[in-house]
Formats: structure tokens, C-alpha cells, sequence
């Protein structure tokens, strides 16, 4: 079970809105989509929330490039939504790198006629494909610092984050409206 919302900081406060991502394929997309909640380009918070799974926090000031944070790579890798969110640059890997190269592929000569046997077909794992992505959290763990959430309470969320954080903001009224 997945729960997304925009939080919208206005001169009134927070305004809350849920989003359906189902549009949204690349990170571009969701930042697009948070500067269309703030036409007065403040801060706007996507909040995107797996239960019992991992939670992440993007936030978008103005043009500036968006920031990021994930609770659990692993589990978020496991996710169309977390997928979105863990960019090659969060990873720290190079665009395009998917953590298998031609090395694992199972080259036996046959490429180009039938396999010799049902064996031939299979693409051999590396050892470490699981490795690719982080057990645990990635990104900018100070993303929320100056709206009163710091690094090592970020951390220290798991099940309830949203509402930990909306509670945290003092948003958790208008974040209540949209779930």
C-alpha cells in the first residue's frame, strides 16, 4: 500500500495535496509536478510512503534541483515509485550503469543460432547484483534540518515517517485532509 502527497509551504502554512504518480516515470516528472503545487516557487515536499516498507522525501525549492531522500534503497529498488526516486547520481553510480555489464553474460558461442542446450539461454547473476543498491538509507539525510526535522530523527523514522515528519512541520491537520 503506497500513500503520496505534496506538501506546499505558503505564507499561510502548509497546504497538502495527494498526488497520483502513476504519470510520473523520472525524477524530472515529479519535481514538475511539485512546482506546479507552489506557483510562488517556496518549498514543496513530496512525501511517498510504502507501508511497512521504506518511506522517501524529495524536495523542491524553486528551480533549484531537487533533494532527496530515501529511507531503505533496497526496498524503495523494489518499487516503480522508489525507482523514480533512485537516480544514478543518489546511487552514486554513472548514468546508465545498472550494476551488470557484459562480463555476467553467458557468451557460449551460440548467440547467433539456436543453444546448444536449455543452460545456454540462461544470463548468469553476478555475485553482487543485490549489491547494486544500499541496504538502508541514501540521499540527503539534512533535506528537512531547516524546517525542524534534523538528520538523526529522519533516521530514526520507519513505520509512520509521513506523519512523523507532517507532525514535525506542524502540518500534520492538512496532511490528515488528503489520506
Amino acid at each position: 500500500m503506497y500513500f503520496a502527497a505534496l506538501l506546499a509551504r505558503t505564507e499561510d502554512g502548509w497546504e497538502a495535496s495527494d498526488t497520483e504518480l502513476d504519470d510520473v516515470e523520472t525524477l524530472s516528472d515529479l519535481a514538475d509536478l511539485a512546482r506546479e503545487a507552489s506557483p510562488d516557487e517556496d518549498t514543496v515536499l513530496v512525501l511517498i510512503e510504502q507501508e511497512n516498507g521504506w518511506f522517501g522525501v524529495v524536495r523542491v525549492d524553486g528551480e533549484e534541483d531537487p533533494r532527496i531522500y530515501v529511507s531503505d534503497a533496497a526496498a524503495a529498488a523494489r518499487s516503480s515509485y522508489g525507482e523514480i526516486l533512485l537516480t544514478d547520481e543518489l546511487l552514486g553510480r554513472e548514468p546508465g550503469d545498472d550494476g551488470a555489464g557484459l562480463d555476467v553474460l553467458d557468451l557460449d558461442g551460440t548467440e547467433d543460432g539456436e543453444p546448444d542446450d536449455e543452460d545456454a539461454v540462461a544470463v548468469a547473476a553476478p555475485a553482487d547484483a543485490g549489491d547494486a543498491v544500499p541496504h538502508g538509507p541514501v540521499g540527503d539525510a539534512r533535506v528537512l534540518d531547516d524546517l525542524g526535522v534534523s538528520e538523526k530523527e529522519l533516521r530514526s523514522m520507519t513505520e509512520d515517517a509521513v506523519t512523523e515528519i507532517a507532525e514535525a512541520l506542524g502540518a500534520s491537520e492538512v496532511l490528515e485532509t488528503v489520506r
